[in-house]
């Protein structure tokens, strides 16, 4: 598959040039053909012809071991998930916490990465440190100071306000070696940047498939290291959780599984599954020299001082100063031009490999139009 052909399959961007992928990605129409597919075999059929437990779990046990090899990790390493934040939130509610205990974060983290904290706080006693960051960098030495008495660190690999793509194992490392486990917000990765967990080598990651892998929403993912995994003792248990969900007491699964909770919709994993097929089908290199070439062509029409993050490609993430950005967002959609305003007070274009380069002028002149 090649750009062209993807693009022609996504029937949102018939009516606008869509530039927000870093919030959600349009699916191709054979992504939502499988989500749709797999939930009527399992109302229509399944209940009829087969049991919709067991075909829903046949799935599910497919998506794990896609998931693994995606990864490069083993498919006990992966937890299904409904999104990035919940993924997070499993990780936060199975940590057994003391009041005192020190989670650190930089000031760049979305909302899944800073309210379970607050929550903490409020329910544990558990104190957030925060390390700052300039154009999307982090302090490296705020950073080694934080982190020398931490419970837990939770950073994004991949900044969704500049774009810049964290040192992930080196910031684990040093981590680890303060005596602090390592929470990882990947939802920025999978789709346009090489995601290899064990490499990391993080105790906890958690992505979700709706954005740069151009997947529905409700499918996240979680990889859980095996050593983390035995240290968690889930408070959210289910059928799902546990070996023996009828036995007199409860044995978790091991590994990543644990997680898992209940009864959810196969629809989701399985337009997870035909993503990944696209992915795999357009390559990751693909992708790569496509979004670096479209970013290079929306630099390049941009005033340098208006520039956040790194004037050299990173990612599809490219953000800018506004004198009015929920104006400009405003101005642009009616030009229909899809950008976001971040809560920086910059705005955010998103280039992913279905965007060309006649959507990077369209968004430039808009800019020019609206702006004056």
């Amino acid at each position: 598959m090649d750009p062209e052909t993807l693009r022609a399959d996504i029937p949102a961007l018939d009516d606008v040039t869509y530039l927000n992928t870093g919030a959600s990605g349009p699916s191709p129409r054979r992504v939502v053909e499988a989500a749709e597919s797999a939930l009527e075999h399992h109302e229509f059929d399944a209940h009829a012809t087969d049991d919709p437990y067991a075909s829903a779990h046949a799935l599910y046990d497919d998506v794990r071991e896609r998931l693994g090899e995606f990864l490069g990790t083993d498919a006990a390493n992966v937890a299904l998930t409904q999104s990035t934040t919940d993924g997070v939130n499993r990780i936060a509610s199975a940590i057994d916490w003391d009041p005192g205990d020190v989670v650190v974060r930089t000031d760049v983290e979305h909302s899944a990465g800073i309210l379970p904290w607050r929550r903490l706080r409020d329910a544990h006693g558990v104190t957030t440190r925060v390390v700052p960051t300039e154009d999307g960098r982090i302090d490296r030495e705020a950073y080694r100071e934080a982190v020398s008495d931490a419970r837990l660190v939770c950073f994004s690999a991949l900044t969704w306000t500049a774009g810049t793509r964290l040192p992930v194992a080196d910031l684990v490392t040093e981590a680890h070696d303060a005596g602090a486990e390592v929470l990882v917000d990947a939802v920025q990765v999978p789709g346009q940047a090489p995601m290899p967990v064990e490499e990391w080598g993080a105790d906890y990651v958690a992505a979700a498939g709706h954005k740069w892998l151009l997947g529905p929403w409700g499918a996240g993912f979680l990889y859980v290291a095996p050593e983390a995994a035995e240290r968690l003792e889930p408070m959210q248990v289910g059928y799902r959780s546990v070996r023996e969900p009828d036995a007199a007491g409860y044995e978790f699964h091991p590994g990543a599984r644990r997680l898992e909770v209940g009864t959810v919709s196969p629809a989701p994993y399985a337009g997870l599954l035909a993503a990944l097929d696209v992915h795999d089908e357009l390559g990751l290199d693909t992708v790569q020299s496509h979004v670096a070439d479209l970013t290079e062509r929306f630099k390049d029409g941009l005033a340098d001082d208006r520039l956040v993050g790194p004037r050299e490609y990173e990612s599809g993430l490219v953000a800018f100063e506004s004198d009015d950005p929920e104006a400009l967002v405003a101005g642009l959609r009616e030009h229909d031009v899809v950008v976001r305003a971040l809560p920086t007070g910059a705005v955010r274009a998103s280039f992913h490999v279905f965007n060309t380069p006649g959507d990077v002028e369209r968004l430039l002149d808009a800019m020019a139009d609206v702006e004056g």
